[in-house]
């Protein structure tokens, strides 16, 4: 069997996967009672498009988040935020249904998966 060599980012779709993924979270969260307060901005596009650009590069697309804003640095960027195990597991309801919304491949819908639940858990700063 022929080992995959094509990036998570090429074999999810591109940027369109990427695009409909964070969307799809972000629609969520807009109507979450107890994930929203945590986004201080009163318009969620700002967070949309740092995911979106954040994801694509972290799978294997364009740098453009990089070239815009430096290092990731996610976890200093979130210890702001106050979230606890209900605002993790709140957000990965949403991203996990944005995940199901989207179809991919099921060996790319598993690598999300882990990876979310792992950055989820990463994110927490409160017990």
């Amino acid at each position: 069997m022929p080992i995959e060599t094509r990036t998570l980012y090429d074999r999810a779709g591109g940027t369109p996967f990427f695009e409909g993924l964070v969307d799809r979270f972000y629609a969520g969260v807009a109507s979450d009672p107890q994930l929203r307060p945590i986004y201080p901005e009163a318009d969620l596009a700002g967070a949309t498009r740092r995911l979106r650009l954040f994801l694509m590069q972290y799978w294997g697309g364009p740098t453009t988040y990089d070239d815009e804003r430096g290092h990731p640095r996610v976890r200093m960027r979130h210890v702001p935020f106050a979230i606890g195990p209900a605002e993790r597991d709140r957000w990965l309801v949403h991203m996990r249904a944005a995940i199901a919304e989207m179809a991919p491949p099921e060996d790319v819908a598993a690598e999300l998966e882990r990876y979310f639940a792992m950055a989820a858990e990463a994110m927490r700063n409160r017990d």
